[in-house]
């Protein structure tokens, strides 16, 4: 240790502080209580600011979409039990989307370990709060020793930010918040790099991708998050581009490339369009890249609706090896980081083949098919039906917003439809809930991603059950003055399951909310907040809302009454098969 480092000694939640401080952290999502409230007094002081909530799952929902923007963990602080499990919701989201995220958790005294102490939860065993969390973050640590909690922090952010990101969780018992140390580790650890070095893809099998590509007569690319997470758009962009591949995606790779990018096919799976699934499945090679193959994007994997693997063959590159040949079998496999791979495809692609590949015929049919879908949408995109059609509603929504925008989603129309219609031209601005499909993640999310990027529009597509989740999320947008959009397609249901429902069974049964004709008017819960509330009550009346709310820039809530129409698809999800087996019934009700 370097003799000339002043040795300090303070409390263990001073030095947390401080070592957030060393790391740039400028937010801290969470609420208060017993076990935490050291914490909070040492951020007092401090210049990190601390977002208070009403709700844990707002805060790691929050936190979750602000570690999308910043492309850095986020930071939670959370109390023992209740909060935790309340907390769990949002962590769980952000570990099924790989966002990374450090959970800081207060428990019960280490002293009283055994003796189930206020608000434990000590059924089965003592002193295992940390182990609630244990089936979704990377790893999960209970601190033992104050002299530890430097070292365990240091590792925690490591962890959640490398390889295969996502969130962990670091659990302290409320009395090593208040010990008094030395500063001695927290000292030493600063030494330590803060970036991970990530692999990337060696020149051999980089020249053996593309020669596979060149050679190929139907070759795509089909991306994931994974892009998003490595901020690799602009490296996807230059290779797609001199290779001449068409571009599918996931859900969650959704605005890796402009959507109106000439060789962009679109979101595949359940979701996915006729040209995208089609395109897909008649591909002799398929390079996939940061994506998981997960199951709506896939059709849950039958054959003939969206792949056609092994007949196509497979090169699959991702940050985590036990992705490849999860789902499929893959003839070439890369552990590396889509960014850095594509930096090296990109320079021996132009070596090896510096006229690139211009694939006109392809790029063709994409043109064809979008005006063709254009026009086949035109009619319920300019329908002054009322309650109004969803896809007016996200028409209006896409003419009002500049493109940069930041748009929030959550399930039902605001998830499927946005990813299946709505033009993305900033990569990186839509944040989704994937893997999880958590209802209530929009709304929430919108205040980590305001946070992360004041100066951009922000605006939250969220259904009337998500956003009924959480409305207090009003709160918090209120105290800081955060100019936030919720627009509230209301349907007066759960829309996407009373579909399902009543498609296969013939009613709506606990899927349609009774508690009027017309559901709860949301703008009256905005004033209620101190926030600005508009109902919308006729279809023209929509978009000048969207633009006197962006021209505001104040929280807003603009309730909008919605025919529940469900998204059309052209792929299959495996749950039509169990509700009404060889049926060939949808998931539309007719």
């Amino acid at each position: 240790m370097n003799n000339l480092v002043k040795v300090t000694h303070q409390t263990v939640a001073e030095h947390l502080v401080k070592f957030l401080e060393n790391r740039k952290i400028k937010h801290v999502f969470g609420l208060c209580g017993h076990t935490n409230i050291a914490v909070l007094s040492a951020l007092q002081s401090s210049e990190i600011e601390f977002v208070t909530v009403r709700h844990e799952q707002i805060a790691s929902h929050a936190a979750d979409a602000y570690a999308r923007i910043n492309k850095k963990a986020s930071v939670v602080l959370s109390h023992l039990s209740p909060g935790l499990t309340n907390c769990a919701t949002g962590v769980a989201n952000a570990a099924l989307d790989c966002i990374p995220m450090v959970v800081i958790a207060g428990d019960i005294p280490s002293h009283y370990y055994g003796k189930h102490p206020h608000q434990e939860v000590n059924l089965h065993a003592d002193a295992s709060q940390w182990e609630i969390f244990r089936p979704f973050v990377k790893r999960a640590w209970r601190v033992d020793r104050s002299e530890l909690f430097a070292e365990i922090l240091e590792k925690a952010f490591h962890l959640a930010e490398s390889g295969q990101p996502g969130p962990v969780l670091v659990n302290v018992p409320m009395d090593i918040f208040s010990e008094r140390v030395s500063s001695n580790s927290f000292e030493k650890v600063k030494l330590n790099t803060k970036n991970i070095i990530k692999p990337s893809l060696d020149t051999s099998t980089a020249k053996t991708i593309i020669h596979k590509l060149a050679q190929a007569k139907n070759p795509i690319a089909y991306v994931g998050g994974g892009i998003l997470l490595s901020n690799a758009s602009a490296e996807l962009k230059n290779f797609v581009e001199q290779m001449g591949l068409p571009v599918a995606h996931s859900l969650m790779g959704k605005g890796a490339l402009r959507d109106d990018h000439p060789q962009v096919l679109g979101m595949t799976g359940f979701w996915g369009t006729k040209l995208v699934n089609e395109t897909c499945l008649n591909a002799d090679y398929i390079i996939a890249i940061g994506t998981r193959f997960k199951e709506a994007d896939c059709s849950s994997w039958y054959d003939g609706y969206t792949f056609n693997i092994p007949n196509t063959k497979l090169i699959h590159i991702d940050i985590e090896a036990s992705e490849i040949g999860r789902n499929y079998p893959t003839e070439i496999g890369v552990v590396a980081d889509a960014k850095k791979s594509l930096e090296v495809l990109n320079k021996l692609s132009l070596k090896m083949y510096p006229k690139g590949f211009k694939r006109k015929k392809i790029e063709e049919k994409i043109k064809a098919f979008r005006k063709s879908f254009k026009e086949d949408n035109m009619e319920m995109c300019k329908s002054n039906k009322f309650p109004m059609m969803p896809e007016r509603i996200l028409a209006d929504t896409r003419k009002a917003l500049p493109i940069d925008a930041i748009i929030t989603t959550d399930v039902g129309w605001n998830k499927n439809g946005v990813g299946q219609q709505f033009e993305i031209f900033s990569p990186g601005s839509i944040l989704t809930p994937g893997g999880f499909a958590t209802m209530g993640f929009g709304p929430s999310a919108a205040i980590g991603a305001k946070l992360a990027a004041p100066d951009k529009v922000v605006i939250s597509l969220v259904g009337d059950g998500g956003f009924g989740q959480n409305p207090s999320i009003l709160s918090t947008a209120v105290e800081l003055n955060l100019g936030i959009i919720w627009l509230v397609m209301n349907n007066n249901a759960f829309g996407t399951i009373a579909g399902l429902q009543k498609a296969h069974y013939g009613i709506n049964y606990g899927t349609t909310f009774k508690n009027s004709e017309n559901g709860t008017n949301y703008s009256d819960i905005a004033l209620a907040y101190g926030a600005i509330g508009k109902k919308i009550t006729k279809a023209n009346q929509l978009l000048p809302t969207l633009v006197e709310a962006i021209k505001s820039k104040k929280p807003t809530v603009i309730d909008v009454p919605m025919i529940n129409n469900p998204t059309p698809t052209t792929g299959h999800w495996n749950i039509l098969d169990i509700y009404s087996p060889n049926k060939g019934i949808s998931h539309v009700a007719t």
